[in-house]
């Protein structure tokens, strides 16, 4: 079964993370901020993963140490629920559009973490939410994750929805490189042997 539990406690956070690559979807998402527990409900029911995660921050200062140590916790996770990666198709991507937003999101489970992140949002905030933290948010990620991630925003007037469409089209890159390769005879997906 690939599932993970990741606990990561600091000064700033105190942070629960539970994760099943092969659930169905079925999330239970509490970090204090609704926003961003709205994004990670979008991530675990398009990714098709169980997702549930607990946090308690230091939201009194604001809202970017639990965003980015949630992405920590969720990347740690990720690769836990991985291991050896034998067997996985280790690419996905996906065009994803919502109303006015058209969002690329292409990934590579490779093990080296780099983002390249062309997402340009026309507000500041998302009602109470720094839009800085979604940028954050997928570079904790993909650093604690080793996951080479791409996301580019085509189109979009609306905040709410380019932000919605990013979280969206990650599940899905993210559901379709952890997947089975039915012709991949369980090797680990690399001339190197390994990731």
């Amino acid at each position: 079964m690939r599932t993970a539990t990741i606990s990561r406690k600091t000064a700033e956070t105190d942070i629960s993370v539970e994760l099943n690559l092969d659930g169905t979807g079925r999330y239970e998402n509490a970090t204090g901020v609704g926003f961003f527990d709205h994004m990670l409900d979008q991530l675990a029911r398009h990714a098709m993963f169980d997702l549930t995660v607990r946090a308690e921050g230091d939201l009194h200062i604001d809202d970017h140490h639990t965003v980015e140590d949630v992405g920590i916790a969720l990347g740690q996770a990720l690769g836990q629920a991985l291991g050896d990666k034998k067997g996985i198709c280790r690419y996905g991507s996906c065009l994803l559009p919502m109303d006015d937003a058209l969002v690329r999101a292409a990934l590579d489970l490779s093990g080296r973490p780099y983002l390249v992140w062309d997402v340009a949002l026309p507000s500041t905030r998302i009602g109470s939410f720094d839009c800085v933290l979604l940028r954050e948010f997928f570079q904790a990620l993909t650093t604690h994750g080793g996951i080479t991630l791409h996301v580019d925003k085509l189109h979009g007037i609306n905040s709410h929805h380019i932000a919605e469409a990013t979280f969206k089209a990650v599940a899905r890159a993210l559901r379709a490189a952890v997947e089975a390769d039915p012709r991949g005879a369980g090797a680990v997906p690399s001339t190197k042997g390994a990731l």
